[in-house]
Formats: structure tokens, sequence, C-alpha cells
């Protein structure tokens, strides 16, 4: 079956992994974010890695360690958290980035445009607060 719209494994385990740590309180770990996303610890660390890097989190070693938030949840948007894995978001109106069309009418008549400016404005409006 096909899906018209996805997001990467990555992009998920970022955004419901950040959400879980925020719900927490205090910290979670790569064990508790993989099972609840039913995803690789070991991917989830690497994900991780990168949002730490980007100062989304603190990590904390050793047996009671973990991630735990930098910043206030109303103050991380779910666009930082997505472009931080994904990059940043282009908004551009042919999906195939192409200058000239071999056609007089886009085939795809914009939508593509649409649909990923409404993905970014919805990011861009929503913290990780929005889902505690």
């Amino acid at each position: 079956m096909s899906k018209i719209v996805t997001l990467t494994e990555a992009a998920s385990i970022a955004l419901h992994g950040m959400i879980i740590v925020a719900k927490s309180g205090g910290k979670s770990n790569v064990i508790q974010i993989a099972e609840i996303t039913n995803s690789s610890k070991h991917h989830v660390a690497k994900i991780f890695q990168r949002l730490v890097k980007d100062n989304f989190l603190d990590s904390h070693r050793g047996p009671s360690g973990g991630f735990s938030l930098k910043r206030d949840p109303k103050d991380i948007s779910l666009l930082e958290i997505y472009e931080s894995i994904e990059g940043k978001i282009e908004v551009t109106v042919c999906p195939h980035d192409k200058h000239i069309c071999p056609f007089d009418k886009c085939i795809m008549d914009k939508v593509t445009y649409k649909m990923t400016a409404d993905f970014k404005e919805h990011l861009s409006k929503n913290t990780l607060a929005d889902y505690l």
C-alpha cells in the first residue's frame, strides 16, 4: 500500500522520544525510549546523541543516567527537533526542483508545495509542551 506522506524512522523517534523525555519530568534512558517507541536502542542512542549535540538535551552517564531537557518544553518546537534530524525543510514549488517544466501545467498543481508549507507550519506552531 502506498503512503503519500511518511516520516523517517529517525524523525519519528526524535519527535516521540523528546515528548517521552519531557513527560518524564526528569530523565529517560535509551532502553525506556526504545521500548516505548518500539525501536532499536542503538538507533535511539544515535538519534539522541544528535539531539544532545544540538543542545536540546543533557546526557547523564551511569546506572541512573539518561537524558533530560536543556530547555523548557514550551521553548522547543517540533520543527526544531525535526530539522535537527532531517535538515532544514525547503518549501519549493516543484517537488523535483526543475526550473523549467516540460508541460504547460504542473501535474502536481502545487499540491506538494502546499503540503510542505502546511507540514512546516504545523511543526513550527507546536511545542513539546503541547503534548504534556
